[in-house]
């Protein structure tokens, strides 16, 4: 028995290592060849510099291989060891399929582990490194300054979040100012516009109204027009801002309770029941909006941690099923179950501002289908059904 698993295992882990570095080599070019050979070709990188690059991208890639290599192998050594007969020699000694596969659904959990690390930490740091020695100077488009469906705390002490930004005109406004790391005051608007002149953004509201909160007693502010003039530093940049997506867990932990922190001041002064709970049904609404892409990137680098579990557990016996030694074939298999398990990632990353649809839960239904579809092919294969 002894000797069986270290036979597999071996067999695994060779075309893991194989399988792993072509799909790391595929998708460093679809990710960093476009961009850096541009850079290369313009005299803007050296040669040292780009593979320093390419270096840094392997984490955040790597995430996406791993998953894919372990299918991979999986359909491929089981194939191989169906289509040798080796596996009818196994179960005539009496030997079990579970019992055969244990060392391999040991290295997948393990392979989670990993993966959890690299997706939650290594990645995100690698991807913001790597975009800092990518960036250019460049002409800024106004809509970058404060991007739609996105809290925008680069300009402290104001935060913003604005719900339609057409490059012209931004549309149900809400802004915050804090002091201390505590909210003194808000400002609602229907509409605004935002300019740009002496490294100062000239943010004109129409139809707004401001509440402040001085020593712990409401007040109402200003109301129409007003008119907010907010430094550009070098430091608050908004391509200096880390994105969502290159966030480790942490800092999404930390991005969420800002944003929940943020909408602690009631939106209302001397206001009639009615409108008071009006103003407390909206603002949860625009606190669930704001809220949701960060968890949506929580979710999502937790979820894919699970990939390698979920294939390994439908690559096994559809490799089996599958009774081929071809490994195009195996591919081939591997890429067809990576685009369903993928697709539901896109689906939920793309739902990401519709709150109502639960976008964050939507990342789980590939490892949940994975799982039960592997476990029960799993179960008829163990079965000889």
């Amino acid at each position: 028995m002894k000797t069986l698993h270290l036979y597999l295992t071996r067999q695994v882990l060779a075309t893991l290592l194989m399988t792993v570095a072509v799909f790391t080599f595929v998708l460093l070019l679809g990710n960093g060849l476009k961009e850096i050979l541009g850079l290369l070709v313009n005299g803007q990188a050296t040669i040292g510099s780009v593979f320093h690059a390419l270096g840094l991208l392997i984490p955040f890639v790597l995430v996406f291989a791993l998953p894919m290599g372990m299918l991979t192998a999986t359909l491929l050594v089981f194939g191989r060891f169906s289509a040798d007969q080796e596996l009818t020699a196994v179960r005539a000694s009496g030997i079990s399929l579970l019992s055969l596969i244990s060392p391999i659904l040991l290295l997948s959990v393990l392979l989670c582990g990993l993966s959890a690390y690299i997706n939650m930490e290594i990645a995100p740091r690698s991807r913001v490194a790597y975009k800092k020695i990518t960036s250019a100077m460049q002409v800024k488009l106004l809509s970058s300054f404060i991007p739609e469906g996105r809290y925008v705390r680069n300009y402290e002490p104001w935060a913003f979040y604005v719900v339609q930004n057409d490059g012209e005109l931004l549309h149900d406004i809400l802004i915050t100012h804090t002091t201390n790391n505590i909210p003194d005051s808000t400002i609602r608007a229907e509409h605004g516009r935002v300019d740009v002149t002496n490294q100062q953004l000239v943010i004109t509201l129409f139809n707004a109204h401001q509440v402040t909160m001085e020593n712990g007693t409401i007040s109402e502010g200003e109301r129409g027009k007003i008119v907010l003039r907010v430094d550009i530093n070098d430091n608050d940049h908004p391509e200096e801002k880390v994105k969502l997506s290159d966030m480790t867990f942490t800092q999404l932990q930390k991005e969420l309770n800002d944003i929940e922190t943020s909408f602690s001041l009631p939106l209302a002064g001397h206001a009639s029941s009615a409108e008071l709970r009006h103003q407390q049904q909206l603002i949860a609404e625009i606190k669930t909006s704001a809220t949701m892409p960060v968890l949506v990137q929580m979710h999502r680098e937790v979820a894919t941690s699970f990939a390698c579990f979920g294939f390994t557990l439908i690559g096994i016996p559809l490799g089996i099923r599958a009774h081929r030694r071809e490994t195009n074939v195996g591919i081939f298999m591997a890429l067809i179950l990576v685009f369903v398990y993928y697709a539901f990632l896109i689906i939920g990353q793309s739902l990401q501002t519709h709150a109502n649809l639960a976008p964050h839960l939507i990342l789980w239904i590939p490892n949940f289908l994975f799982q039960a579809v592997g476990a029960v092919m799993l179960w008829r294969a163990n079965k000889g059904v």
